[in-house]
């Protein structure tokens, strides 16, 4: 929405873009702060009631666009094929980010707050202020997805944000493995191709999706990524066998 206001009045897409993030950034605070208290699925649930709390917001308020969205966003300039290389350099750069900071010492402190916040807090690591830094980078990014993609449609309303987008978003994390970049990433992209080569799946989205996201719930915990990891462990323990039994 900010992308698309700010260059409707005028301002550059490639400058729209960075302020969308930042705008995207200070809602992801504000609701971080209102939420620090709040954990696990509860967390999950006032993060997704707070994306319907806008969205009521941008119902009522014509200056947002109201019921009737926003039409005629600018086109970016770049072409198609321009666009899309666009956006595969900023995925790109997020998984590249994203990978990054897994492996740094804020990932570790990250990993620390998800598994045991009380734990976290008592050798040493500001809960509060790290949750935040979470909050700010996730709702960053998601700006700037929310960017591309008002761009790459050039309509938004209401409905675009709504319930089966955060379900879809959710299926992605849960059914590619909380925690994996990898696992998210191909989620997304088994997700996002199914309705495509398939029709007829596009009318039962939600119910596929509950479907997955129940399976995935009670059979592989940790998704894509742990069902591959337990692939390579199987794969791992039958060469060690094999090698056990060679030298005998």
């Amino acid at each position: 929405y900010s992308s698309a206001m700010m260059t409707t009045n005028g301002l550059p897409f490639l400058l729209s873009l960075p302020l969308a993030a930042a705008m995207a950034c200070l809602f992801g605070l504000v609701v971080g702060m209102a939420s620090l208290r709040v954990r696990h699925d509860f967390l999950a649930i006032t993060t997704m009631g707070a994306g319907f709390l806008f969205i009521g917001v941008v119902r009522q308020w014509d200056f947002l666009g109201g019921e009737m969205g926003i039409a005629g966003i600018p086109d970016p300039g770049f072409g198609k094929l321009g666009y899309l290389l666009l956006v595969l350099v900023i995925t790109g750069m997020t998984i590249a980010f994203s990978l990054y900071l897994k492996r740094s010492w804020m990932g570790y402190v990250f990993d620390a707050v998800a598994d045991d916040e009380d734990t976290a807090r008592m050798v040493g690591i500001d809960v509060a202020r790290y949750k935040l830094a979470a909050f700010a980078m996730g709702t960053a990014l998601a700006g700037v997805a929310g960017a591309l993609y008002a761009h790459h449609v050039r309509f938004i309303d209401p409905e675009s944000f709504g319930f089966v987008e955060s379900i879809t978003i959710l299926s992605m994390v849960v059914i590619g493995g909380i925690g994996s970049v990898w696992g998210v990433v191909s989620a997304a992209i088994l997700l996002s191709m199914l309705p495509q080569m398939f029709q007829f799946i596009d009318d039962y989205k939600l119910l596929l999706y509950g479907g997955l996201l129940f399976a995935v719930m009670r059979f592989s915990p940790g998704g894509l990524a742990g069902i591959v990891l337990r692939l390579r462990a199987w794969t791992s323990g039958r060469q060690k066998r094999a090698k056990k039994e060679a030298r005998a």
